[in-house]
């Protein structure tokens, strides 16, 4: 009897590991910028989806440019700050190109739920490139206060100024005239 039960609890669990693997829910989209992606035909979700890799790409060697100014200038802190922001880059630019690879087999399959969700990591992937190009942009240039330790600053004076420091200011002579009152009443 105890035999039967395992048998059945057995058997159970091997029929619910033997069911078919299910396909990627959609993923959903939390930009207002993009469509859904079931609105959008196949040929033209592989064609967006090149468009969108080539995109990428340019981001990457820009960002790879910032990169080696920031080197160049021999600034740490932009180097790094850069650097962050091309590894993020780097990261989705392979997601995408795993995605649109998926998405082209998606397509010649007529798998229309995972072509949807392929083109959506895609569409995604570039928004947060974009996004992490501006921030490398920012990385460059939200330091440029800063000065280097040789820096030297050189000031003209204008000639019609009054001469003198303004900090330690001339002593008050007293005042031997008495102003005229201010109102006509005493």
């Amino acid at each position: 009897m105890r035999y039967i039960g395992m048998l059945a609890v057995v058997l159970a669990s091997g029929l619910v590991g033997a069911q078919p693997a299910s396909r990627p829910a959609p993923i959903a989209l939390a930009s207002p910028g993009l469509e859904k992606a079931s609105d959008v035909p196949d040929a033209v979700k592989l064609e967006r989806g090149t468009k969108a890799l080539a995109t990428m790409r340019e981001v990457l060697r820009d960002v790879l440019g910032k990169l080696e100014e920031a080197r160049r200038a021999k600034d740490v802190v932009k180097l790094n700050c850069v650097n962050e922001k091309l590894t993020q880059i780097k990261g989705l630019l392979r997601i995408s190109e795993q995605a649109d690879v998926a998405l082209q087999e998606a397509v010649a399959r007529r798998e229309t739920t995972s072509s949807e969700h392929e083109y959506t990591k895609v569409m995604i992937a570039q928004q947060k490139v974009a996004q992490l190009r501006s921030e490398a942009e920012q990385c460059i240039g939200q330091l440029a206060f800063r000065t280097d330790e040789n820096l030297s600053v050189e000031v003209e004076e204008p000639r019609n100024l009054p001469g003198g420091d303004p900090t330690q200011p001339r002593p008050i002579e007293d005042i031997t005239v008495r102003p005229p009152p201010a109102s006509a009443v005493q």
